[in-house]
């Protein structure tokens, strides 16, 4: 088992999870926003997505920025010629890059009324956000020596959350009866999927072995447990899942107050996770 009073820093703080919470908003949104050209419900959300998007998408980059000991750091993403291509951050590093290039066009073409290129920029764009969540959970799926990290489901689980976050928000500014009832079924359908998955996760950390047993037992005790179980599965998605099977849950209030839920389980959800597999290696 080892000696586990040894402390040591964990590389990856509660910064990350605050950038997996905004980057998968910020996808979502984007999404949202391409997805009004094809169905005429989402038109309201065309540009209010789209500014949630890029603010969220600001932050986020800002946040990276300011987690680098030398700030200026970030240039080098930006020269090709020093990226390790075998690295998932790089390849992650090059979808941001690009997804803020793309939506920054998109926004040009929308303020001119091209139809046709903003129509085109949204499908890339939207391919692109897409690729945000996946690499952001692939960047943890990679450490094979992390429990909870490791593991195929963690891309799908950050696109499932990025989708949650996004219609959560979404319901805040969404107009019209139809709009409100196709989001109120993403929330439903990308909830059940996180709790499908969370549940799996729960399940291989539990019986994985000396390390996962660990994992699990840091992740469902104490201050950690309290945010994964308490607010991240109860608070922030049983809760709100129940609250959208009733009828309050069918109007635009008790969505609200549904999407409320959801992001605190979301935000709640991306920190224990990220925490939770590095806090095994804090005692070794």
């Amino acid at each position: 088992m080892g000696d586990f009073n040894i402390f040591h820093i964990m590389p990856w703080s509660g910064t990350y999870a605050i950038y997996f919470f905004v980057i998968g908003i910020s996808a979502a949104m984007f999404f949202f926003s391409a997805l009004s050209w094809y169905r005429p419900e989402f038109q309201v959300l065309r540009k209010p997505a789209f500014n949630v998007s890029f603010v969220l998408l600001a932050a986020g980059g800002l946040l990276l920025i300011a987690d680098l000991t030398q700030p200026m750091r970030f240039l080098n993403i930006l020269n090709p010629a020093y990226l390790n291509f075998s690295s998932p951050l790089a390849w992650g590093g090059l979808n941001l890059v690009t997804f803020g290039l793309v939506s920054i066009a998109y926004f040009m073409t929308m303020r001119k009324n091209d139809e046709a290129t903003s129509r085109k920029l949204a499908v890339a764009g939207a391919l692109l956000a897409l690729g945000l969540p996946i690499y952001t959970g692939f960047d943890l799926t990679v450490h094979q020596n992390r429990p909870v990290w490791n593991t195929p489901l963690m891309p799908v689980l950050f696109v499932a959350l990025s989708l949650l976050s996004g219609a959560a928000v979404a319901t805040f500014i969404a107009k019209g009866e139809k709009l409100l009832e196709m989001l109120r079924r993403f929330m439903l359908w990308s909830a059940g999927a996180v709790a499908a998955m969370l549940v799996s996760l729960l399940g291989t950390t539990a019986y994985g072995g000396s390390g996962s047993e660990l994992t699990f037992m840091f992740m469902t005790s104490g201050t950690l447990g309290a945010v994964f179980l308490g607010l991240g599965i109860l608070v922030g998605t049983v809760a709100p899942i129940a609250v959208l099977l009733t009828n309050s849950g069918k109007q635009q209030s008790g969505m609200m107050l549904a999407g409320g839920l959801l992001l605190v389980g979301g935000m709640a959800l991306r920190y224990s996770i990220l925490i939770g597999g590095q806090i095994v290696q804090t005692y070794f």
